[in-house]
């Protein structure tokens, strides 16, 4: 079995054990008791950008679910595309449940590629949610005139895009615009997606990505504005390990039909392997909330059952769809299988994308 099926069974056995997850024993709850207290939703990104949307989605909910209702207050440690924060959290032994940390693809690449800068080890990390999410590529009116579902008319124009760095989740749209022919300099050191999204408001770059939930916010009412043109989304993982279109912009074109309509692009050979490899690293459980790994197990049973309570509400579907897209949000087993699959990518893609960092980028991981 190809091991992108595999990878693929695994995500819907994954959803499928996060329902009966729902179904959690609780009496190891009744002991913890967060009444009076304050906690602390750490993320490592600036207060702009997708994730920070995500973690207030669910701050106030949390806070509203967990025992003793405490005040859940999110904070930002940006730095280093999310590697400072990280390592901040790898030294945490908070162990009463007042401390989470919310990660998102740009902290699990650097960690799968063997980043020096990387001092965190996630399986010391007890993942309590995990969510899936997407991501749209845009473009201003007057470049996407040029664009009619291939790249071809965009191969001789000079783009400039802010990334947080090249072995952050941003190497998912760095790769896809070289595969399309596309020359697209990186501007690096952006603190988070949304500096990314400045920049392009501000005429300082001429192509840009955002997450979900950012771009629903923030690129959404750009779009209506007459001032951004959606050009293509990264896709979904159907349950054959497919790349379909995404469930939350099914309207816009994946990487996949552009490259497909591209010359010179293709769709199997080690590039795209690569391509899809990191790509489902990164997005279909590309943000997870995690415990240190001195919580007791009471406590992370407490907020598995207040995440469940959460999903489980009757309005949730809805909240999430205007906020953060229609994506897939695990717990328990489905977390924990989530977890492994944006930890882990095959050796062969890892080795692609090390040997085109460092020819396109000068970075060496080796």
């Amino acid at each position: 079995m190809p091991v992108f099926t595999k990878i693929a069974r695994s995500v819907s056995a994954g959803l499928l054990a996060g329902v009966a997850a729902l179904a959690l024993n609780t009496s190891a709850q009744a002991e913890v008791d967060l009444a009076g207290k304050t906690v602390e939703f750490v993320i490592p990104f600036s207060e702009s950008g997708g994730s920070a949307r995500w973690a207030n989605f669910f701050a106030p909910l949390l806070s509203e679910a967990l025992p003793g209702n405490p005040t859940v207050v999110v904070r930002y440690r940006p730095g280093a595309g999310s590697t400072k924060g990280a390592n901040w959290f790898q030294d945490q032994d908070t162990a009463d449940g007042t401390l989470i940390f919310g990660s998102s693809g740009s902290t699990q690449f650097p960690y799968l590629l063997g980043d020096p800068r990387v001092k965190y080890e996630y399986k010391d990390w007890q993942v309590v949610l995990a969510s899936g999410v997407g991501g749209v590529a845009y473009l201003p009116p007057d470049i996407a005139k040029k664009f009619d579902g291939d790249a071809d008319d965009l191969k001789d124009i000079d783009f400039i895009w802010g990334s947080q760095g090249a072995t952050r989740l941003d190497l998912v749209p760095n790769l896809a615009w070289k595969m399309l022919g596309m020359k697209v300099e990186p501007v690096f050191g952006i603190k988070g997606r949304g500096d990314g999204r400045l920049m392009f408001e501000r005429g300082e770059a001429n192509i840009d990505y955002q997450t979900s939930p950012a771009y629903l916010k923030s690129v959404v009412p750009m779009v209506e504005a007459g001032r951004a043109v959606p050009m293509m989304t990264w896709g979904a993982l159907d349950d054959d390990g497919n790349i379909v279109r995404d469930p939350t912009f099914p309207d816009i074109l994946t990487f996949k039909e552009v490259c497909e309509a591209t010359a010179g692009c293709e769709t199997s050979g080690d590039a795209w392997e690569a391509w899809k490899a990191f790509f489902i690293a990164g997005f279909p459980a590309q943000k997870m909330v995690f415990l240190p790994k001195a919580a007791p197990q009471d406590v992370v049973d407490t907020y598995t059952k207040a995440f469940n309570d959460i999903i489980a509400r009757p309005d949730f579907k809805k909240l999430a769809e205007t906020t953060l897209g229609d994506y897939p949000q695990m717990t328990g087993k489905a977390a924990k299988k989530a977890k492994g699959l944006a930890t882990e990518v095959p050796d062969s893609a890892k080795a692609y994308v090390v040997r085109w960092l460092e020819d396109d980028y000068g970075v060496k991981l080796k």
